[in-house]
């Protein structure tokens, strides 16, 4: 089995060439690739597969292309055969951790174990802003060769290295973004509209100048990639934003409100839409008692509202 010293030794050199945009001599290190027998633990420390998908896309030699597609194929069954794996040993696992409820000693293990708090990543809390990182750990995400699911890694971690908060906090970013990125993989199964729609909202709100509150709570683990990965609009969005969006639906019943009131006909006041007098209008006093009262006009022709003052 190849040492890790080794593939990492070739990847750096696959990353200068695609960084200087110049591929000469990557057909060598390809081959030497290729005669290496790869586990899934050096692709996955290494992270070769994507150097060599990168130097694809940036080479113009066939021969370079097909020999990397030929590698990223190989790793890839390599992958897809460990997850199958995986996969069996959970299924095969869940009844004996069933069965393991009910053997002696179960009890007396519970007892010492510290109460746990329930947590759902579907309806997440808005957390302080943090000053120090959690102390959290998440298995690493599966590595990828689809040139789509690493376009949206990278573009995750730029969005995560906003500011200087990462360098503050001290937190993997490559890391991070590869698990937001493969929790939503995970729920649709493929790279189609509804992938790309959920990752451009991540990474739009964790872009975001006026929402650092969000970006750090992720640095730091306080919103956990599992959660982000499934946080709505709503939750990620800025106080800001809250706060606007809570006058506008305020401003919306209100408004719909009034609207059903039927108020008093008269043909003193002309649309500003259609010129038409068929008009309703109502009488509120949303000012100082000392103010005189605000009138609201409803058009009954085309339903147009105004404020009268």
């Amino acid at each position: 089995m190849v040492k890790d010293q080794e593939v990492e030794r070739i990847a750096k050199k696959l990353d200068k060439m695609v960084q200087k945009k110049n591929t000469d001599g990557a057909i060598d290190l390809l081959r030497e690739l290729k005669n290496m027998k790869m586990s899934l633990e050096t692709l996955q420390s290494t992270r070769i597969g994507m150097s060599v998908n990168a130097v694809r896309k940036q080479s113009s030699e066939e021969e370079v292309q097909t020999l990397a597609k030929s590698l990223i194929k190989v790793w890839k069954k390599l992958l897809d055969g460990a997850e199958g794996r995986v996969e069996e040993k959970k299924k095969s696992a869940s009844p004996l951790q069933c069965s393991s409820k009910d053997s002696p000693g179960s009890s007396d293990s519970k007892k010492s174990e510290p109460p746990k708090t329930p947590s759902s990543p579907s309806t997440p809390t808005t957390p302080t802003t943090p000053t120090t990182p959690k102390s959290t750990s998440f298995p690493p995400a599966p590595v990828t060769t689809d040139s789509v699911r690493t376009k949206c890694r990278e573009l995750l971690v730029v969005a995560l290295q906003v500011g200087d908060d990462y360098k503050t906090i001290g937190a993997d970013c490559d890391h991070l973004a590869a698990q937001i990125e493969d929790f939503i993989y995970q729920e649709f199964k493929s790279t189609d509209i509804k992938y790309k729609t959920r990752l451009r909202s991540r990474i739009s709100n964790l872009r975001d100048q006026k929402n650092p509150d969000l970006r750090r709570n992720v640095l730091c683990g306080n919103i956990s990639p599992e959660c982000m990965a499934n946080m709505t609009a709503e939750q990620m969005a800025s106080n800001e934003l809250k706060e606007i969006r809570k006058n506008m639906t305020k401003e919306s019943i209100r408004e719909h409100q009034l609207s059903k009131v039927g108020g008093t006909e008269t043909d003193m006041f002309s649309c500003g839409k259609c010129k038409g007098k068929n008009c309703s209008y109502t009488q509120v006093q949303t000012r100082s008692a000392d103010e005189p009262m605000t009138t609201f006009v409803l058009c009954n022709e085309c339903g147009n509202r105004w404020k009268f003052c």
